[in-house]
């Protein structure tokens, strides 16, 4: 394999169930055997089968291993540090294995300071066809969500934050909103719990569409999200889909001269 490729690419017609696994210096290719593991970290042979973070001494020298059965690979960290998966999903060492799906999965193993080590995993399925160059494809536009011009303003005010994409962004209390939306639209009557009303409306509409993230309770989960969870994750959301776009802060520009925001 070229290492200037990479498997999110896709990978050639073979076995379904063959893990594919890359990092910047190694790479292999293990077939579905039930009992087979394969052993990844900044170790070397025989000690892991994959080496990841050769340089960085956070990194265990055997970090995590996946094993295949139940006609599954199982990931499991044995690691020190955290391994990330995507949404934002941690394992620990005391996290339960978890089965990988068929196609692209990657992993950061987390390091020093801010770096992350990419590791990138393919299981084969029955239908993979290889890399397919699509330079001449029309782009695929962002699935986005429709919102009624006071349901924009709303979440552009609560979810101001996002939109400048700060690192670790947070809404604005449902309070804070409405002092703002007061000095942009005085007769919008924005109270609370018409804001919350409103918002709640927004989850409920959009459940159920294919949006990434959790918007309702779940009745069957022992500890609930919170409000301002499902509302972090609305924000996000809207923002990651283009939804939401930093002109639309424009839209707070129209506030009544000489009332500045509280």
């Amino acid at each position: 394999m070229s290492f200037s490729a990479s498997l999110a690419r896709g990978v050639a017609p073979t076995t379904p169930g063959t893990l594919h696994a890359r990092t910047v210096t190694a790479d292999l290719c293990a077939p579905p055997r039930t009992g087979l593991t394969v052993r990844f970290g900044r170790g070397e042979r025989p000690e892991v089968d994959l080496e990841v973070g050769v340089d960085d001494l956070r990194v265990s020298r055997r970090h995590g291993e996946l094993t295949y059965r139940q006609g599954q690979w199982w990931l499991r960290n044995t690691g020190r540090q955290l391994v990330r998966l995507p949404r934002g999903r941690m394992m620990h060492t005391s996290t339960e294995p978890i089965p990988l799906t068929t196609g692209y999965t990657p992993l950061f193993v987390r390091g020093s300071g801010y770096r992350e080590h990419l590791i990138e995993l393919y299981v084969a399925d029955h239908d993979d066809q290889g890399p397919v160059s699509r330079r001449r494809a029309e782009t695929l536009r962002p699935e986005t969500w429709a919102l009624d011009d006071d349901e924009r303003l709303l979440l552009v005010v609560l979810g101001q934050r996002y939109l400048l994409y700060e690192e670790d962004p947070r809404p604005l209390t449902y309070s804070m909103a409405a002092r703002q939306l007061v000095h942009l639209r005085p007769d919008g009557n924005w109270t609370d719990r018409r804001i919350e009303h409103r918002i709640e409306a927004v989850r409920k509409r959009l459940h159920g569409t294919g949006f990434r993230y959790q918007l309702l309770h779940d009745p069957s989960e022992e500890r609930r999200p919170s409000d301002n969870r499902l509302l972090h994750n609305l924000l996000k959301g809207l923002v990651e889909s283009t939804t939401l776009v930093p002109p639309d802060l424009n839209l707070m520009d129209e506030a009544p001269a000489g009332q500045p925001y509280p």
